[in-house]
């Protein structure tokens, strides 16, 4: 009986299948992956869903490793891989692409961009690439320092590569995957919180050449016409004399989708830069198209369509997470829609033909809107709440986002939207309050914003100064705070009412992953704990578990080879708050080891990372130069959370050095690695341009001050038998 069951539950989900695909008007053939991962998102929906059904509950406990591949790196891993005739595409930090075979592991060719490492300083959130597209013979990806290459999907040979950026004046970088849209391949850029102007290009497929682009902010007036009608309107929406000079941020990061039933591509904005609208645009209004879901005609570039899903935004609250394609009856009619869960806290139903919304829900504790007026598509704005530069608010949901980049999966039959969600605010203030006019800091961070996310908040208040901590607590929000500072949860969420059929506990609010859907009723994940998990779509029951020994960020994938299905993913911790390291993260009890792990039915254990070795005591710093005072400290300590901190957490075990632990012969070639790049080729920026060698020498001063301190603290939790590897309690980013 048991199996005529199972057999029954998976013939439910193909039919489910089948009917959706009878109602995609030509978007595609079939909804869902097959035995092919053609795209990142599995198929040209980005459903992240597989129709395949060979693993499933009854067998999925015999799941183990197939094969592994090193990828011989150890920063962030977001990306999918794809699968197309048994070989494995996929790309790693900076843009690497690896090719690989998908049965066995077998390398084929691998591609390593020659990377201006420059191109660090303006990258926000590491050195992140979310995947490769694969087309007309030719594998498609972005490096970090913003070129776009089509590589021989044979060989890995360059056929040609373009310069995406307009500016090498400012922090644009490429951090997601490119989209092939016919006969163009669209790309956009991130460093909204540098000093950037947002836009997409697309370029031929067959040689690079540039088809179209489209700008997502309005240039300065004084300069001339904007480049098409589109943004003369939007232009309406600005101040005139807002801080063009930053360049108004709205770069599009992620969430490009090409959808062929319409021939249209949908990109998702991002944030306004500066975060404030009383710096960013001092007049206020909306500020097309930050924010936004914007559809443009794949032959021009032209606008269809847009719909904004924070107007105004001033939260960091970006629209460029993964938007799902999808057909949905809704009011008794079958409607081709997007399915997008943005950073603010809602996830939205949009006609994907007219931009207008047909369902918003919240997904968590929402305080800079009460909701929304679906007849207008605008949100209840809550200006008391939610307006930080006119004095500090708690913000829910966080910068962070309630989403972000990591996929979801959606599952037709059940009508399921699969994604991690988390529930967490943010103290926001403006740094400083009265510099609203300050200059641009080229290449630099423009936010003008401090963020303390609420898990640390109760932990840092008694560290700020008495005036700040008596308006937090009178805040409304500070309620929240103390009931519940946040929740990061898997839930399998119905998109027409918000409400989730299950959820489950994640282990801690970086804890983010994301997911895969099968036919077979499946969901994949993964955990930064190193767990990858199998759960039941109808129950969330657990029905698998396999610690690799590795963090867990991107999404899982499955396909078919010879008759035998794989499940894949990729380790690597990293993206925004990169450089702190959790303690219940694999990362911090193995290292970060960047790997592709591949299972099927029968396989074998997956090999353990070594761990670790304990922490020592900090090594004694130098002595303080002459004429080092307190307000040198002072100053120092500033300079080092305007320019290093979003890198240089100074925790143990990040990504990145801990400076409070620095060796003599970092101490003695300080300002040579700072101000002369001396460790450029590591990745370490210089900053001339930016920092004086005053500045340098004060920052020095400062940390050696700190090592001086941790070395003293160190020393005597040795000798008391203590552990060295207590967390830092505050988090404070431009995330």
């Amino acid at each position: 009986m048991l199996a005529i069951v199972k057999s029954l539950r998976g013939l439910s989900a193909l039919v489910g299948v089948a009917l959706v695909s009878a109602c995609a008007g030509g978007a595609s053939s079939e909804y869902g992956a097959g035995d092919d991962w053609a795209f990142p998102g599995g198929d040209v929906h980005d459903s992240h869903f597989s129709r395949l059904t060979d693993i499933e509950p009854g067998n999925v406990a015999k799941l183990g490793l197939a094969w592994s591949y090193d990828l011989g790196t150890n920063r962030v891993q977001e990306a999918t891989p794809v699968v197309i005739d048994g070989v494995m595409y996929t790309s790693g930090n900076l843009g690497r692409v690896y090719a690989l075979d998908a049965a066995t592991g077998k390398p084929l060719w691998t591609f390593e961009p020659e990377v201006d490492m420059q191109a660090n300083r303006a990258a926000c959130c590491d050195q992140a690439n979310r995947g490769v597209a694969v087309s007309a013979g030719k594998v498609f990806v972005g490096s970090l320092d913003g070129k776009l290459y089509a590589l021989d999907s044979k060989t890995g040979q360059t056929l040609w590569s373009v310069d995406t950026i307009v500016d090498h004046d400012r922090g644009y970088t490429i951090t997601g995957a490119p989209d092939v849209a016919g006969d163009v391949v669209v790309i956009g850029n991130a460093g909204a919180e540098y000093d950037v102007r947002g836009y997409v290009t697309a370029y031929r497929v067959s040689d690079g050449t540039q088809a179209w682009r489209f700008f997502t902010v309005p240039r300065d007036p004084e300069s001339g016409p904007q480049e098409n009608p589109e943004l003369e309107e939007a232009l309406k929406t600005w101040d005139p004399k807002s801080r063009w000079d930053i360049g108004g941020g709205g770069t599009v990061w992620d969430a490009i989708n090409y959808d062929p039933q319409f021939d249209t591509v949908y990109i998702g904005v991002g944030n306004g830069g500066p975060y404030a609208i009383s710096r960013r645009s001092p007049a206020g209004g909306t500020n097309l198209y930050l924010s936004s879901i914007v559809a443009l005609d794949r032959k021009t570039g032209r606008v269809k369509w847009h719909y904004q899903e924070t107007p105004g935004d001033s939260w960091d609250y970006t629209a460029t997470q993964p938007m799902v394609l999808t057909d949905m009856e809704i009011d008794g009619k079958v409607r081709p829609v997007i399915l997008h869960a943005p950073k603010n806290g809602y996830l939205f139903v949009l006609d994907r033909e007219t931009g207008k919304p047909l369902r918003i829900n919240a997904l968590v504790r929402t305080n800079w809107a009460k909701g929304f007026d679906l007849k207008t598509g605008k949100p209840n704005l809550t200006p008391d709440e939610s307006e930080y530069w006119k004095g500090p608010k708690i913000i829910f949901p966080a910068s962070a986002g309630a989403r972000n980049w990591y996929p979801p999966a959606y599952d037709p039959a059940r009508k399921l939207y699969f994604a991690a969600v988390l529930d967490m605010g943010n103290l926001m203030f403006t740094v400083p309050p009265d510099k609203a006019n300050d200059p641009r800091r080229p290449r630099a961070l423009n936010v003008g914003t401090s963020l303390i996310f609420t898990p640390q908040l109760q932990d840092v208040l008694p560290t700020l100064p008495p005036p700040l901590r008596a308006q937090v607590e009178a805040l409304p929000a500070w309620k929240w705070v103390k009931e519940k500072p946040f929740s990061s949860e898997l839930r399998a969420i119905d998109p027409l009412t918000g409400k989730s059929r299950w959820t489950v506990q994640m282990e801690g609010w970086q804890d983010r992953s994301g997911v895969l859907s099968t036919a077979s009723g499946l969901i994949f994940h993964g955990t930064i704990g190193g767990k990858l998990m199998v759960r039941d779509a109808d129950s969330g029951k657990l029905l698998k578990e396999i610690q690799t020994g590795s963090s867990i960020m991107a999404a899982p994938m499955t396909y078919r080879v010879k008759g035998v299905q794989y499940v894949a993913v990729a380790t690597g911790f990293g993206g925004g708050g990169w450089s702190y390291v959790p303690n219940y993260s694999a990362a911090y009890r193995n290292g970060n080891a960047n790997r592709i792990l591949v299972f099927r039915i029968d396989g074998g254990p997956v090999p353990q990372p070594e761990p670790l070795p304990p922490t020592e005591v900090a090594s004694q710093p130098p002595a303080q130069a002459a004429g080092v005072t307190p307000a040198v400290l002072a100053r120092g300590q500033g300079l080092f959370f305007e320019n290093c901190a979003i890198c240089h957490s100074n925790q143990l075990r990040a990504n990145v050095p801990d400076l409070r632990r620095m060796q003599p012969g970092v101490h003695d070639a300080f300002q040579q690695i700072v101000r002369e790049g001396l460790l450029l080729p590591n990745g370490m920026p210089r900053w001339d341009d930016i920092l004086t060698d005053q500045d340098t020498a004060a920052i020095h001063a400062w940390l050696i001050a700190e090592q001086g301190k941790t070395r003293a603290a160190e020393l005597k939790l040795k000798a008391a038998g203590k552990p060295l590897d207590a967390p830092s309690a505050a988090i404070m980013s431009s995330f």
